[in-house]
This record gives structure tokens, sequence and C-alpha cells, in this order.
């Protein structure tokens, strides 16, 4: 890919090349952090596809390296270039939503309006009295699609601005009541990647 590139040319040894090393760094430390969130959430299809990809934009990012060793520019751009790339998997990280998250939400006052109101959402919740340290309480807990913790969140705040609540990502879940619209959106891709592979 790069030896093409290669001239005397400085705007090329110093300019192009240098950026298209960073380019490389951060698509492939995006797609391994990406691997990585995939791997834990057990989609092993996933993980051999992005690991190839991966590891073949690195060889290529190294080969540069390799080649032009005394070039201290091309230490910082494979260096800026990784740190880029942490941000960038992160943020598409976020936005892609990945998975599962179990929220929690401890509420001092009656709760039978919080509880109707996520039910009514399409959320699946279970509900339990508790005792805290000076009163009662009601312990409620959501599995939900990642993309839909802002919604319950948002319920939540809407009437009692003060409850208390953890969130937590959930490695797998075998049966649960979710949003059907947010469940085939976010799922599609990975349901037809099953369908192919059992053909």
């Amino acid at each position: 890919m790069f030896d093409l590139l290669l001239s005397d040319s400085p705007w090329i040894i110093y300019g192009l090349i240098p950026f298209l090393i960073i380019c490389a760094r951060i698509i492939d430390v995006s797609v391994g952090t990406i691997r990585i969130i995939y791997l834990i959430r057990g989609h092993k299809f996933l993980v051999v596809l992005l690991g190839f990809v991966e590891s073949v934009i690195w060889l290529i990012a190294v080969s540069q390296i390799i080649q032009n060793i005394t070039n201290p520019l091309y230490y910082i751009s494979f260096a800026g270039g990784f740190a880029a790339g942490n941000y960038v998997g992160l943020f598409i990280e976020e936005k892609l939503a990945i998975g599962n998250s179990i929220i929690r939400i401890i509420t001092q006052r009656e709760a039978s309006e919080l509880v109707e109101q996520l039910y009514a959402a399409g959320f699946g919740i279970t509900h339990v009295d508790a005792q805290g340290k000076s009163s009662e309480v009601k312990i409620i807990y959501s599995v939900v699609k990642r993309d839909d913790v802002a919604r319950v969140l948002k319920i939540v705040k809407s009437y009692n601005p003060k409850a208390f609540y953890t969130i937590e990502d959930v490695q797998s879940v075998r049966e649960g009541i979710y949003s059907p619209q947010h469940f085939q959106i976010n799922d599609g891709f990975l349901n037809w990647l099953r369908i192919q592979k059992k053909k």
C-alpha cells in the first residue's frame, strides 16, 4: 500500500506517509477496541473477523516503521495514531451502544406511577420493597438495551429526580422484555450474520 507512494519528495516522506500511518493506527486501534467489546459479550464470529482486519492494518503501519527506522517522525505518527485510535474507538462504541445494561433504581417515595410508566414504555422490570437507613424504599431492576438507558433515566427523573440509581454492563441475557423496535434495530446485523453462518 505505502510502497507505491515511496519517493524522494519531502512532502511524501514527511507529510503523506506519516499521515497514512496515523490513519492506519486510528483504524486498527478503533477496530481493536470494538473487537474487545464484542469478545467480552461472546460474539465469536465478529471477534475473528475484526481480529483479522486489525492485524492486517497493524502490519501495514509497522512495516513503514521498519523500512524507515531512522525517521523519528514515523514513531511520533505511530504513537499519535494509537492515542487517537483509543478515543475514536470509544466514541464509536458509545454510538453503537453494544449490549445490555442493568439499571437498579432505589426510590424512597411511592413508586407505583414510576413502575407503571416503565411498563407502559415497554421495559421489563422487577421491583421489591426494602428497608433503607431511615425509611422503607422500593428497589426497581431493569435489564435494557444500552441505547435505551437514557430513555429509562428520563422516565425515572420525571417521577423522582432524587432517586438513586446504578448502571452496569451485562455480559449476556437469556430472556427478557425489551422495547421491540430498539431490539430489532440494534441486533439486525448480528441476526443477519447468524443466518448466513447457518446456511
